[in-house]
């Protein structure tokens, strides 16, 4: 529907402009003008609270058409801001194949479960640039709609699609983060999600069925099965595809040891003794930490 798709793009941009603090913007573009990118997206927690605590997560989108391994490929930066230590985390590939994956074109998982969520265009290279991400942006949110519908009850509020949708993604990936998180995400951003799925259904050309609180997306069962079929094949593949990204990230990223040990621990509360041994293998000593998480989930069971 081009009315759906024109207001789902026009809220899109709204919400990719939100302000930030001008030390990430900063950032983000000392990070743009190095990579020679097109446009850098900055999100996660940091983007909700404000806080240049932790570590910044920003997507780098360079141009060109064929990513030259598996992508993204992912880093670590440090940048001073008077007298304190910024940290990022920073992955990056080309915006043809992000805005490839956005619209569930390619296997990938991670690329429209994580933007359908909340993300900030805090620099871009011209308003090409800037209208490519709107859109590729946009797709991500119809892509996870449609699967949302075909996922959820038959009639429902929002937020029980949404849960269905991120559960399912949860499982299709290697997380540390605990059981209900999909209660977080939808908690801590209420206002993104507020409105966003009936608009985004309309987009993807599925009459939503909204009466009050409640949807009722109209699915014909041809569609529904072809969706989760689409589906099927992504979750299966989901952790092997997780699995070489992490064992790429090992060699490329500079401080691995360290982001994936404040991770853990700011997401299940077990911290990790960081040795030398794990700081200059993570991949190899990834089994014992998995092993650690496990017998803590169990002793808090």
């Amino acid at each position: 529907m081009i009315g759906g798709a024109a207001a789902l793009a026009e809220r899109i941009a709204a919400r990719l402009a939100v302000p930030v603090d001008p030390a990430v913007a900063s950032f983000a573009r000392a990070l743009g003008d190095a990579a020679g990118a097109r446009a850098v997206l900055f999100y996660g927690s940091n983007l909700r609270t404000g806080s240049l605590e932790g570590v910044l997560d920003f997507y780098i989108l360079l141009p060109g058409d064929r990513e030259s391994a598996i992508w993204p490929t992912v880093s670590y930066h440090e940048r001073v801001h008077e007298g304190e230590t910024l940290r990022a985390k920073v992955a990056t590939m080309r915006l043809a194949t992000f805005a490839k994956a956005a619209g569930g074109e390619l296997t990938d998982t991670t690329i429209w479960a994580r933007f359908v969520q909340p993300s900030a265009l805090i620099w871009a290279e011209d308003d090409a640039a800037r209208a490519d991400v709107i859109a590729a942006i946009a797709s991500a949110a119809t892509t996870a709609a449609r699967l949302a519908a075909a996922l959820g009850p038959a009639s429902g509020s929002a937020e029980d699609y949404w849960r269905a949708l991120f559960r399912a993604t949860y499982q299709a990936e290697f997380r540390v983060e605990k059981q209900g998180r999909e209660n977080d995400i939808l908690s801590v951003n209420a206002d993104h999600f507020a409105g966003l799925l009936p608009l985004a259904l309309e987009a993807a050309g599925i009459d939503p069925g909204l009466e009050g609180t409640t949807l009722t997306p109209r699915l014909s069962p041809a569609e529904r099965t072809k969706i989760l079929a689409w589906w099927k094949r992504r979750r299966r593949l989901g952790k092997p595809l997780n699995l070489l990204r992490l064992v790429k990230a090992s060699t490329t990223f500079e401080g691995a040891a360290r982001y994936a040990a404040w991770k853990i621990e700011r997401h299940t509360g077990m911290p990790v003794k960081l040795t030398p041994f794990r700081e200059r293998y993570p991949l190899l000593a990834a089994p014992q930490v998995l092993w650690d998480l496990s017998q803590h989930r169990r002793q808090r069971r």
